[in-house]
């Protein structure tokens, strides 16, 4: 059974930091495209980031370029982000997916963690 959790999600201050984990059992991270997404109320679900399980590129979205940054860590079939400089705009539920495209739409993904949320807030 395929499963992605995600944690690390909480409360932070404007400018704030987090890093949020997905970790990943019945499936081997290092063999797909893993994404990072994140939704707000009454907002479509945004594609953040993702990382290629074969030679590791990565690309972001405009809206995060800069402050936040994808990684994994292979032995652990973990990927995490780390997100600095955090914004209220940044407040949402955030999604991993794991797929075969380098693509941040999200129908291009198949598994689909149950989220962690994000709130920034002073």
């Amino acid at each position: 059974q395929v499963q992605l959790v995600e944690s690390g999600g909480g409360l932070v201050q404007p400018g704030g930091s987090l890093r949020l984990s997905c970790a990943a059992s019945g499936l081997t991270l290092e063999h797909y495209i893993i994404g990072w997404f994140r939704q707000a109320p009454g907002k479509e679900r945004e594609g953040l980031s993702y990382i290629s399980g074969l030679d590791g590129s990565t690309a972001y979205a405009d809206s995060v370029k800069g402050r936040f940054t994808i990684s994994r860590d292979n032995a652990k079939n973990t990927v995490y982000l780390q997100m600095n400089s955090l914004k209220a705009e940044d407040t949402a539920e955030y999604y991993c997916a794991a797929g075969g495209a380098l693509s941040l739409s999200f129908y291009e993904y198949y598994y689909w963690g149950q989220g962690t949320q994000v709130t920034v807030s002073s």
